[in-house]
């Protein structure tokens, strides 16, 4: 497939299953629904587009490793995205206590404009970080995923009630999303094919699923929703992270489809279905 192929076969694959996060936590509650919408979903595409991204990239060296490595530095790279991705979500459960009692439009609107500015600033951070330890990519994507796993755990033992949402997402909404995470992910490839591979790796994590989840949901179903869903979905965000790293390994010893095949299902069962285990355990 052409470049142009995959770039636009992953966003519009990212952009269907972007849809069908927060119908999840509406329909089935924060807690399961942070977890299902949490699980390995547009990272799939990105992973394969930034592989094929890197390989386009590397060509003219005809360098298999090069490939290799490349792809392994964006790969390394996500789980720290998704570390900020994290802390993005706390903000969401965090900040709107503390905002000033504006109407609820003016409210959401400052807290978009807040968390986006932080999360912004954080991952030119990262950029510029990550650019200086790509030798260490996956030790750094490791670590950030241990990090990541640990204030999961702590924000669901905090974590206020999750209740279902009571009023229908319309059409309209779910589309945004969609057009979101597939411009995101668009934007991720073509990075990718560019040759920035850092950049890459955390661009496609780039919080465009969560954004539209917390704003639709604050919107059509109150506060309440999207707060008890910020626990559940931090700790359900280790499977995005385990995935890129496995990914990382996988995808170059069993080509794409089998190698994203395998590391989906390892980062579902090792990392999703365990903490769904847990958190239905500490349900009252």
């Amino acid at each position: 497939m052409s470049p142009s192929g995959d770039l636009a076969s992953s966003a519009a694959f990212a952009g269907i299953v972007a849809v069908g996060v927060t119908v999840a936590i509406e329909r089935f509650g924060g807690r399961l629904g942070g977890l299902i919408g949490t699980l390995p979903s547009t990272i799939v595409p990105a992973s394969l587009g930034i592989y094929a991204g890197t390989a386009s990239a590397t060509a003219a060296a005809a360098s298999a490793n090069g490939h290799h490595a490349a792809f392994a530095a964006a790969m390394g790279a996500v789980p720290v995205g998704m570390l900020l991705n994290a802390l993005f979500l706390l903000l969401w459960r965090e900040l709107p206590p503390r905002l000033p009692a504006w109407s609820l439009r003016a409210r959401l609107a400052l807290m978009v404009a807040v968390s986006m500015s932080l999360w912004a600033i954080a991952a030119i951070g990262v950029v510029l970080t990550l650019a200086q330890l790509q030798a260490h990519g996956l030790t750094v994507g490791l670590a950030a995923t241990a990090v990541m796993f640990v204030l999961g755990v702590g924000a669901c033992l905090t974590s206020p009630p999750a209740p279902r949402g009571r009023n229908p997402v319309n059409f309209g909404t779910l589309i945004a999303r969609g057009l979101l995470a597939a411009i995101a992910i668009g934007i991720s490839v073509a990075i990718a094919q560019a040759g920035a591979e850092v950049a890459a790796g955390v661009a496609s994590v780039l919080p465009a699923i969560f954004l539209t989840a917390m704003v639709s949901l604050w919107l059509s179903q109150g506060e309440a929703v999207p707060a008890g869903a910020v626990g559940p979905m931090m700790l359900g965000s280790t499977a995005v992270a385990g995935y890129a790293l496995l990914a990382a390994v996988l995808l170059p010893v069993l080509g794409p489809t089998l190698g994203a095949l395998a590391s989906w299902c390892i980062a579902a069962l090792g990392l999703t279905l365990p903490a769904w285990w847990w958190l239905r355990a500490r349900a009252p």
